[in-house]
């Protein structure tokens, strides 16, 4: 199938991302300069995988803040889609280095909410859990529900509307584990929040996550160890975000930021218990390390663009600090960062292990006064 969108010239790099009907596959730098001609700002992902490109060393080793990285400002793709660009000379100088990177769409940038609906074989949870805020009356039969299309289409029923999986009036994006993608334009202003469809605090449904503001997602076009996103039938422009699923995302949490904002996400019970542990530094120490773990704590909210690789590398290097400078013992400092680490990513637990002793053995080197903050 042939999709015209209008594009003249013959830059081969303007091709629009492979759909499923379409014959002709595109290279990660056309669907990159695609993306970017659309007004989104995009980022290497790591070559065959969902996470970003990884940071250069000197960000690895020396934690800091994004405003403080010289990377950045001078191309790099560091700090994921933080650096996100729709700069069509750095685009092809990052892809001119690694031909095989993947593209990721920093969704706030962009103006982007994308709905991902999940397929993920799993067993049924609580009835309440299944629309967080949402009575399912008895009457309502559940038998059958198996994923998140599924959850997104009783909640439409619920609400009188058309099962968003099924609008062809936006782009959507079939993901290589059967799930799809759905993308919608936000209002101008307005920055939603992210959310995971497993989560107790803040979810749209089941099986149902939240790309926006703070987050990322995965280009069409992009090849994954686990297979290509591809574009589900021929419109190749979000739609502007329904005004019921605009409703539904304020009534589960996803607010403007605008709105009020929240209270800070408090450190894990167990990992603070384990910060309570450490107590070699007493209150300052216990405040520093504190503070770079709700920082890892946070990101349990998202599963994925949520700079949680950066977060642990800088918990730990400010861990190591501290027990360089002997405010700190080892063991519970370490204990602390896997606790905290696990929660936010369970699963991952022998990557997290590689960067909280690798961070930890970097910052041991530059002990750190617990009265500075890190």
């Amino acid at each position: 199938m042939s999709l015209d969108l209008g594009i003249s010239g013959s830059d081969s790099s303007r091709h629009p991302p492979a759909t499923a009907e379409a014959h002709r596959s595109v290279t990660p730098l056309e669907s990159a300069l695609w993306c970017a001609e659309q007004g989104w700002p995009v980022h290497p992902l790591a070559p065959g995988r969902k996470t970003p490109a990884a940071n250069c060393g000197r960000c690895r080793d020396q934690p800091h803040s994004v405003q403080d990285c010289p990377c950045i400002p001078t191309g790099r793709w560091c700090h994921g889609f933080h650096s996100a660009t729709t700069d069509p000379r750095r685009i092809r100088a990052w892809w001119a280095e690694q031909p095989r990177f993947g593209v990721g769409v920093a969704c706030g940038p962009a103006g982007l909410v994308v709905i991902d609906v999940d397929a993920h074989p799993a067993p049924l949870p609580d009835p309440a859990r299944l629309l967080p805020g949402i009575h399912i009356p008895a009457s309502v039969s559940l038998g059958g529900l198996q994923h998140g299309f599924h959850s997104l289409a009783l909640l439409a029923a619920l609400r009188g509307q058309q099962d968003p999986s099924q609008d062809d009036t936006t782009l959507r994006v079939r993901t290589p584990s059967g799930g799809l993608h759905l993308w919608y334009t936000a209002r101008p202003g307005h920055q939603w929040r992210c959310s995971t469809g497993s989560s107790a605090k803040r979810a749209l449904a089941w099986q149902v996550d939240v790309r926006a503001h703070g987050g990322y997602i995965i280009a069409p076009g992009t090849t994954t160890a686990q297979g290509t996103y591809t574009v589900h039938g021929s419109v190749l422009r979000p739609a502007p975000l329904p005004g019921w699923l605009t409703a539904e995302l304020e009534r589960t949490g996803h607010r403007p930021s605008s709105a009020a904002p929240s209270p800070p996400t408090p450190v894990p019970s167990r990992a603070r218990a384990a910060v309570m542990a450490a107590r070699g530094g007493r209150d300052a120490a216990e405040r520093t390390l504190a503070t770079v773990l709700r920082a890892v704590a946070e990101c349990a909210a998202v599963p994925e663009g949520s700079g949680f690789s950066e977060k642990l590398n800088r918990a730990a290097f400010t861990a190591g600090g501290l027990v360089g400078a002997g405010r700190m013992v080892l063991a519970d400092a370490e204990s602390a960062l896997v606790t905290a680490a696990t929660q936010a990513r369970p699963g991952q637990e022998r990557r997290s292990l590689q960067i909280i002793r690798s961070g930890m053995s970097a910052g041991s080197r530059r002990p750190l006064d617990p009265g500075v903050p890190a």
